[in-house]
């Protein structure tokens, strides 16, 4: 390994990651140097890290070389393995782009949520295929202070709970995860989206995600929201048989999330690479060690 190693900053409506280009899976990330490198004060800072492997080198990722050449290793901010990441898809793919392994146009990511779609379009969006939501039955509960509300669950490849509340203001400091009922629905943990209304199909939402906190953003949330206002709102495409699109603010911009009559799911946004540079290998060693 050379004393250097190779990262890049991005972020997705201001979700932002550590990029970290690893073709052949040769440099150890252990989730002590994930922690390490998004301390957004010793470290480089971000809500998560991209490990950016190529398929056919990850043990996880080896049955789906053939659909997908690039393998999104992604790591939560505290260094805990997440099972998918709706704007780290899109950085991901705005990284391949620059590092010449993508073009405009369409493009396959495999993730442990499996197979992504992705289009990069001309003016700059990418587009996301996210598969299908689960929605698993069963009544949850999350709460802050002494308020509680009733959540919808939603899996779209990780657990979300999405409760509609009056005010965003409600949702608290999301410093630690909200308390959620009954215990058993979320054994690993859930992201939770607190939501209200601001217009015919336009939402706006403040998440806790798991291992992270709260961010500026979250795909895959943002998705889970989508879904269970449409169930609220009675214009679930697989009754409707119309596609339906909403508007989701995220405190750090706008996702527009389209769900169609078969269930799939594709969200449009922004990817940004803010800068690069190089991690020293002896700091990450010291990190990895704990």
């Amino acid at each position: 390994m050379s004393t250097r190693i190779a990262f890049l900053k991005g972020h997705g409506t201001e979700n932002d990651f550590v990029i970290v280009p690893d073709p052949e899976n040769a440099i150890d990330l252990p989730p002590a140097a994930v922690a390490a490198l998004c301390d957004r004060r010793a470290g480089i800072g971000g809500d998560g890290l991209l490990h950016v492997v190529r398929s056919a080198a990850h043990p996880e990722a080896r049955h789906l070389a053939a659909e997908a050449e690039w393998f999104m290793d992604y790591r939560n901010g505290d260094g805990s393995i997440a099972e998918m990441c709706g704007n780290g898809v899109r950085v991901f793919a705005r990284y391949l782009q620059r590092a010449g392994h993508a073009t405009e146009g369409d493009l396959a990511v495999a993730t442990r949520g499996g197979v992504k779609t992705v289009h990069i379009a001309k003016d700059g969006d990418i587009t996301v295929g996210m598969g299908k939501a689960l929605l698993p039955e069963g009544e949850v509960t999350v709460s802050v202070g002494e308020r509680s509300w009733p959540a919808r669950n939603v899996n779209m490849g990780n657990p979300h709970a999405v409760a509609f509340v009056d005010d965003l203001a409600h949702a608290g400091d999301l410093y630690s995860p909200p308390p959620f009922s009954p215990a058993s629905v979320y054994p690993d943990g859930v992201n939770v989206e607190f939501v209200v209304d601001r217009g015919p199909r336009h939402v706006a939402l403040r998440v806790h995600e798991r291992g992270s906190g709260e961010t500026r953003s979250c795909g895959t949330g943002a998705c889970a929201v989508a879904v269970a206002t449409a169930r609220r709102d009675g214009t679930d495409p697989a009754v409707t048989g119309t596609p339906v699109t909403y508007t989701v603010d995220v405190p750090g911009g706008t996702l527009v999330i389209t769900e169609r009559p078969d269930g799939e799911i594709e969200m449009t946004g922004p990817a940004v690479i803010v800068a690069e540079g190089e991690i020293d290998a002896d700091w990450l060693a010291t990190a990895a060690a704990g």
